[in-house]
């Protein structure tokens, strides 16, 4: 019986391509909502309307480098940075709640935050425009 050889280049890309493809999709959604959720929690949580487009670089601007393998750091802490916030202004509510399957309330947001710390340390790997 053959092996399988160890590839972390084809590992980083699939991460690349989970975290962002599937952000990428929630932030069209957000996109072609005018952002009406996210300025209405911004409202709530006393912060200016206008910092709900910030969501545009992180849900759509930085995955779509994520995709590409550019500037893969710079926009996975981009993303990260979002998630965080999004946490922090929309979800605080929910740390410590479970939604109606049983499963973490926040389980999306936290493996988005945490797929894209991981892929800050790693780097963006050989596949992509800036191959490392």
């Amino acid at each position: 019986m053959k092996t399988i050889e160890k590839n972390t280049d084809i590992g980083i890309l699939i991460l690349r391509l989970l975290v962002a493809g599937l952000l990428l999709f929630h932030g069209i959604g957000n996109l072609l909502n005018e952002y009406a959720f996210i300025k209405g929690m911004m409202t709530q949580s006393g912060l200016p309307t206008f910092m709900a487009y910030g969501a545009f670089i992180g849900e759509i601007i930085a995955p779509i480098l994520l995709i590409l393998g550019y500037q893969v750091r710079l926009s996975a802490l981009l993303v990260a940075l979002t998630m965080l916030i999004a946490i922090l202004t929309t979800h605080v509510g929910e740390l410590f709640a479970l939604n109606q399957f049983g499963g973490w309330a926040i389980e999306l947001q936290v493996f988005y935050l945490v797929g894209a710390i991981a892929i800050f340390f790693t780097g963006g790997g050989r596949y992509g425009i800036a191959r490392k």
